[in-house]
Parts: C-alpha cells; sequence; structure tokens
C-alpha cells in the first residue's frame, strides 16, 4: 500500500512537473513574439500584369505560386495613382488631401506617424531598402537618419531607376554607393542577408523591401528577359488605340522583362523566409505603388495618374498563415492604399493609432469573402507633368463599379465585370440611374468622411504652399526614357 501510494506521489509529481512544462510553452506560444512583417513593394506594376491575375503574356511563376498560399485582392487599388502620394498614405494610413502629399518629390513631415515608428515602439527591428521618395530633398541626396521615419537599418534612396547602376546610402554612412549588377537581385540579397540574421532574434521585425522595377525605363532589362518576349508574341489588351500599339509592343516587351526579372527577385525573398521556418509568424505582402496606361484608353506608355483601372489598380497578395486563412483565398472587394497600414497593426494585435484614416480590415484578411464590398476612394489633387491638363478628381471603385466626378461634374462610369477593360461609359445613361446616385452618395460619403470639400487645385496648392509649374515640369516621359530629357521635380515648396 505504502509503495503504491509512494508510485502515486511520484507519478503525481512527474505529471505535475509535465504539465508545468506544457503550460510553460503554451505560455510561450500564446505570448510568442509578434509576426514578422516583410512588406515587398514594387513600382508601376498593373494589377493585371501577372500570370495569376490572367496576363496572356507574362511569366511570374514565384507569385503565381505565393498567390496559391496567400490572399488575392482582386481590386486593391492605389488612393493617388503616382509615387510620393501613394507611398505616404502607405506609411501613414492617411490620404493625400490631409497630409498634402499628393505630388511626387515632396517632403512629408517628420509631425506624421509613420509605419515603422508604431512598430519600432511595439519592440520591431526596422529596416528599409531600395526607393522611398519621401524626402523632397532631392533624387540624389542622402534620405538623411533623422528623415527616415523610424527605419532603423537603411539601404535605400530617394530616387533612382538607373537599374544597372542604382545609387543607395546605407545607414549612417553619407557616401553613396551602388548596387551591383541589376539592382532588383542584389537589393534581396541584401534583404535575404538581413531576414537570416535577424530570424532568432527576441524582436520582431517590420521589413520594407522597396524593388523600383517595372518602371520605366523599360529598355534596360537584363537581356536574358527581354528574350522571353518577342515582340510577335505579345498579345495587347483591346482597348489599346491604334496610335500606341507600335510603342506598347515595344515597352512591354522591357515591363514584362522587368516583371519577370522582379518576380524571380521575389521568389528568393519567399524561399529564404521558407528555409529559416519562418513563414508561419510573417506576414508577407506583395504589392506596388501605381500602374500605367501603357496605351490603353489612347493615353501613351509610361502615364499614370488618372482613373482607369490599368493606372489605380495594383497587386495585392497578404500572407499570414498563423491565422489559418485559406490558401489562394480571394477578396473581390477593394482595398485602398489608407488601409494597409492599419491592417497590417490590425493582423498584428498592435493598437492603431488616432492619426489613422484607413479602415482595419483585418477580419476579412482572416475570413476572406469573395462577395464582401467596399467602396474605395481614390483622388488626384493636383494633376501634375504630362498630366498637368487632365482634370482632377474624386472616384470611387467598388467590386464591380468605377465612378469619377471632377470638379465640373460626372465624369466616368463603368459596370467592371461586364466591360473589364473600361470602354463603354454609362455615365448617365437611363438604365443605371439609380446604380450613379447610390455611388454618388457613396463618394460624397467617402469625402465628407475625411473632411474633403473636393476643391480645384489652386485651392490645395495655395493651402500647402506648392508651386506647379505647368511648362517647366511637363516633362516628356519617353525622351526621358531614352535619356534624353531632364527629370526635374514638378514641385518647388
Amino acid at each position: 500500500m505504502r509503495r503504491n501510494k509512494l508510485l502515486s506521489i511520484l507519478l503525481l509529481g512527474f505529471t505535475t512537473l509535465v504539465c508545468c512544462q506544457e503550460l510553460k510553452k503554451t505560455e510561450k506560444s500564446v505570448t510568442q513574439k509578434k509576426p514578422n512583417v516583410v512588406y515587398i513593394l514594387t513600382d508601376q506594376w498593373r494589377g493585371s500584369a501577372l500570370g495569376y491575375a490572367g496576363d496572356p503574356n507574362v511569366k511570374t511563376p514565384n507569385l503565381d505560386n505565393f498567390a496559391k498560399e496567400a490572399v488575392n485582392f482582386t481590386n486593391a487599388v492605389s488612393v493617388t495613382p503616382v509615387c510620393t502620394p501613394h507611398r505616404a498614405a502607405l506609411l501613414t494610413g492617411r490620404f493625400p488631401t490631409s497630409t498634402g502629399m499628393f505630388l511626387n518629390d515632396i517632403y512629408l513631415p517628420s509631425e506624421e506617424l509613420c509605419m515603422a515608428e508604431i512598430f519600432k515602439a511595439e519592440g520591431y527591428n526596422t529596416a528599409y531598402w531600395g526607393k522611398w521618395h519621401l524626402d523632397g530633398h532631392g533624387r540624389e541626396n542622402n534620405v538623411e537618419p533623422a528623415r527616415r521615419q523610424g527605419f532603423d537599418y537603411w539601404k535605400g534612396a530617394e530616387c533612382d531607376h538607373n537599374y544597372n547602376k542604382e545609387h543607395y546610402y546605407a545607414n549612417n554612412d553619407p557616401e553613396k554607393k551602388y548596387w551591383e549588377g541589376y539592382s532588383p537581385f542584389s537589393i534581396v540579397k541584401d534583404a535575404n542577408d538581413y531576414i537570416s540574421a535577424h530570424a532568432n532574434d527576441d524582436n520582431p521585425f517590420l521589413m520594407v523591401v522597396s524593388i523600383a522595377t517595372p518602371h520605366y525605363p523599360h529598355d534596360s532589362a537584363p537581356q536574358k528577359y527581354k528574350d522571353m518576349y518577342p515582340l510577335e508574341s505579345i498579345k495587347l489588351a483591346p482597348n489599346v488605340s491604334d496610335q500606341w500599339k507600335e510603342r506598347s509592343l515595344k515597352e512591354l516587351q522591357g515591363y514584362y522583362a522587368h516583371c519577370t526579372a522582379t518576380d524571380e527577385a521575389i521568389g528568393t525573398v519567399l524561399d529564404k523566409i521558407k528555409e529559416l521556418n519562418l513563414t508561419e509568424n510573417t506576414i508577407i505582402v506583395f504589392s506596388s505603388d501605381h500602374g500605367e496606361m501603357m496605351g490603353a484608353q489612347n493615353v501613351k506608355p509610361f502615364v499614370k495618374q488618372l482613373a482607369w483601372d490599368e493606372s489605380i489598380r495594383v497587386p495585392f497578395l497578404i500572407s499570414y498563415p498563423s491565422i489559418g486563412v485559406n490558401k489562394g483565398a480571394v477578396v473581390n472587394a477593394p482595398i485602398n492604399t489608407p488601409d494597409i497600414l492599419p491592417s497590417l497593426l490590425g493582423l498584428a494585435n498592435i493598437k492603431i493609432p488616432a492619426t489613422v484614416e484607413g479602415e482595419n480590415i483585418a477580419t476579412l484578411i482572416k475570413n476572406p469573402d469573395p462577395n464582401a464590398d467596399r467602396a474605395a476612394l481614390i483622388m488626384n489633387v493636383a494633376p501634375f507633368g504630362g498630366n498637368y491638363n487632365d482634370s482632377e478628381y474624386r472616384a470611387i471603385r467598388t467590386k464591380q463599379y468605377t465612378y469619377a466626378r471632377t470638379p465640373k461634374g460626372a465624369s466616368m462610369l463603368f459596370d467592371n465585370l461586364s466591360d473589364p477593360y473600361q470602354m463603354n461609359n454609362l455615365l448617365d445613361k437611363p438604365e443605371v440611374k439609380e446604380i450613379q446616385q447610390d455611388l454618388d452618395t457613396k463618394l460624397n460619403a467617402a469625402l465628407q468622411s475625411i473632411g474633403d470639400e473636393f476643391k480645384t487645385r489652386d485651392y490645395y496648392l495655395k493651402k500647402w504652399n506648392y508651386t506647379l509649374d505647368e511648362k517647366k515640369h511637363a516633362v516628356d516621359w519617353w525622351s526621358w526614357g531614352k535619356g534624353e530629357g531632364v527629370l526635374q521635380s514638378p514641385i518647388m515648396k
């Protein structure tokens, strides 16, 4: 009896010890470090220009495979489809009319609370690579550490599209350096080294890998990839006008080449994360800042800023296995640029600052619903450069419709499901009268929610003390891409 009692006590002690150990493991898993965040931002990559998105030409095997593991937002849009405004909205979660960041080459004020500052306050290591375009001190100048908005590890540049000799500044070193060879490959190599070095850190990391391709110039893509796209094999979209077909074919050859090369570079980052067993607890995003028209709607290649899908629609894939999302899930409701920061914070269980204007749609990411819908507000406050003569606009994009207004009144209404190339403007047609009224109401509500009265460009230029020089800065992007023009800032602050 005594022996049995002793055995029972020993067994109880052993069981208690095991339970305590398991409890500690459980507590550790519950209180494990917050998810890493790897945000891969590309430049001028159209939402349609991927294999998984149905493009009949482009080869993007790595991102196609990633789409099978991620949530695919098929109607992600850029709040203002041009570089600086999108990047400012991404980092702040705020609209261009609230920050004044509605032109290129202007400075994002240090007073704005930004992504890296928020994550850093939660114990994250923060790192940035590549194109920044938020400093406003000149494209060649060093973005000094005090102006990096909370990013500590730094190998970036204000703006450079010379992909075979792209410059950058490293951390606290003021000396200009150059990426070796074709920059997307060199950038991701350094990013992978960072992941390896920090894989076992107690603190999580926030990485923004900003790759400037497939933005023009397109003829600088490596020949190996251009050879994959013979001109005679490229199929143009039906809304590309005859005027621009020849030029669009030539540009698409290099554009797709950049896409395929960049896809290969991104694939190495995805592989590194898997290799180090970080996938489960890492939020990975692939997206772009805007698209480009490429001859669609009779608009020449390189142009963006407009409310057409070729300009506003961007890819957006997001993966976070720990939350148990069905792989390959699709969301057709739009996600807008200001929504991205609060949604990442929501997924990471970080409090969203009151300054953020975008919506936290983490719930939709966790529970993807292809039938859900939202109205995403898009704007061009003051068209500049080659778009100077275009009108200001405010627009909304839902999963089915695009509706836009200029100061003179409604300008476009497209049913993007029945008319995916936006070739039939339904504006003011009797059969869509109620739909148009509903979209107009939604647009007004979106504007009211951020206090935007939708005035003409002159009002906003004066409010933010900007000067826009029409003649001096309406750059011929085609000539510049061929090295024949001089690229200058479109504004003076």
